[in-house]
């Protein structure tokens, strides 16, 4: 039996606790606030983001880099009969999504303007993070539950209060699919604590402690793993649930945008990695054909559909679905080089998607559309937006030297080593990428301007300040990515050895439940 719990902390101090509850704190003095003071407001909410993203950076500097296991463990007993308690951990896998929130949101916050309710928009935003960062963090299910379902509400009445023409449709859809496949996660949690009891057990609704039960039959494993992946499939969106994922994008507000690629869809890729894979080693295993064959298609689909798109917002969101398969394709290739690249990809696919979406709100607030058609020759008025846009898309692309390379290369080493042939597809979407993304930019942004592109200004001070650090990380990342590789490895292969001890699977070279 493997436990892969450590504890760590910082003197003392409740770390992630505060990283979790502040921004909802400071979400209800927002609240407080009159509307008539929309700047007390954008202050405010912007401070409590800046702080809890500074949390995040503690954590990221204080992590124990040779350490497996989770750190900055809390652990509060919440309802004893139950079983239930309010336990919270960080390990290598969820160490850098949670730095990723505490850096987008105040990018968020600090970018696109709102120009009306501020009041709501920025209270909504803070409960956002505030569940983002809870769903990352829960090692109780029930815990993780709750703030994955909270996840839900806060985006939906952003889409809804502050996106564009058909927001309520999206929106609606959105909160629609999502609560779909958590109503199927639910019945799968439930059954998966009261099942476990069996042989004398007391009931628990701790990760760690029913991941080392493994205490249900391989045929009842198989189905309540179903269940999760349903849940998670849907938030991913992996094919074919993801029909939601391009009208919400397009849809929803600028910021809006960031936060659910940046974000948001990664509670569905880690939920795979940390319930799926850990919960159910077996099952995972024997159904991994299954979400090979679905991340495959959802590859080359996406990359397919985005290149047709007329849409330069909806353009970025398809591409999204062919970048989210591969993370499910390294997940469940089940090799340290794939799992590794799953869970950077999905820290650069935050970086470089809601660095993308930011700039196509950019353009949008200037020529007030995002037709494709309708935008051309933008390089000679605005030099600079374009060679950011140059920069951020080429890193979406793979460039080497740029954080996307890191990512998709190992996961494509990895996969291959196991699954062939599903390796070989799948290169097919890093072809596709480099066709709709640079077709797309040749559009927008070569030519000669009409005379509504001609005299367009370039990016201001403010927006230069809200791009710069993300330009700075994704040119890092894709330079020199042994920070996070060091990190994330050893979590990554802690987590191979629970699932090779407890299925028939060995990857090739390594001793069955060796130390890798």
């Amino acid at each position: 039996m493997i436990a892969l719990e450590t504890g760590t902390g910082t003197a003392g101090f409740p770390l992630l606790s505060t990283m979790v509850l502040l921004p909802i704190v400071m979400a209800a003095v927002v609240a407080l606030i009159p509307r008539s003071r929309p700047e007390m407001v954008k202050f405010v909410g912007l401070l409590a983001s800046i702080a809890t993203g500074l949390l995040t950076v503690v954590a990221l500097v204080d992590f124990e880099v040779k350490r497996s296991g989770f750190q900055f463990v809390t652990e509060h007993e919440w309802v004893r009969d139950w079983g239930i308690s309010w336990k919270l951990g960080v390990d290598g896998i969820s160490l850098f999504l949670v730095v990723l929130t505490g850096v987008l949101f105040p990018i968020a916050l600090a970018g696109p303007k709102v120009r009306r309710d501020v009041k709501s928009y920025v209270a909504w935003m803070l409960v956002l993070e505030g569940a983002c960062l809870g769903s990352f963090l829960a090692l109780d299910l029930l815990v993780f539950f709750l703030f994955f379902e909270l996840t839900l509400v806060p985006m939906y009445f952003i889409i809804a209060g502050w996106g564009y023409e058909n927001r309520v449709y999206a929106s609606l859809k959105f909160f629609l699919y999502t609560l779909f496949g958590s109503a199927f996660m639910l019945v799968g949690l439930l059954a998966l604590v009261f099942l476990s009891t069996k042989g004398g057990h007391p009931l628990t609704f701790d990760l760690v402690e029913l991941a080392n039960r493994q205490a249900l039959a391989a045929s009842t494993a198989r189905w309540i793993f179903l269940a999760f992946a349903l849940g998670f499939a849907v938030k991913v969106p992996l094919f074919p649930v993801h029909t939601w994922l391009p009208d919400a994008h397009t849809e929803a507000p600028t910021a809006g945008s960031v936060i659910l690629a940046g974000v948001l869809l990664k509670l569905g890729t880690y939920g795979l990695v940390r319930f799926g894979l850990y919960l159910f080693p077996k099952a995972s295993v024997d159904l991994a054909p299954v979400l090979l064959t679905l991340a495959v298609i959802g590859i080359t689909y996406g990359a397919l559909v985005a290149a047709v798109q007329r849409d330069l917002k909806r353009l970025v969101a398809y591409s999204s679905v062919a970048h989210l398969g591969f993370i499910v394709l390294g997940t469940f290739a089940f090799t340290s080089q794939g799992l590794t690249g799953g869970v950077v990809q999905m820290v650069n696919h935050g970086l470089s998607t809601g660095a993308l979406f930011l700039l196509v709100g950019m353009i949008y607030e200037r020529r007030h559309t995002r037709q494709i058609a309708e935008l051309n020759g933008l390089w000679k008025s605005m030099p600079l937006l374009g060679g950011v846009f140059m920069v951020v898309m080429l890193s979406s692309v793979g460039l080497p030297g740029l954080n996307g390379f890191v990512g998709e290369f190992l996961i494509l080493i990895g996969t291959f080593v196991t699954h062939r042939w599903w390796a070989v597809v799948a290169t097919t979407g890093v072809i596709l990428a480099a066709v709709y993304l640079l077709w797309a930019y040749q559009r927008v942004f070569h030519g000669e301007p009409t005379d509504d592109n001609a005299n367009l200004p370039d990016m201001t001070w403010r927006e230069r300040g809200v791009m710069a650090p993300l330009l700075v990380l994704i040119v890092f990342l894709g330079v020199y990515p042994k920070p996070v590789l060091d990190r994330v490895q050893p979590s990554v292969e802690r987590l191979l050895s629970h699932v090779e001890s407890h299925s028939d699977f060995h990857q090739p070279g390594v001793a069955a439940g060796g130390d890798k």
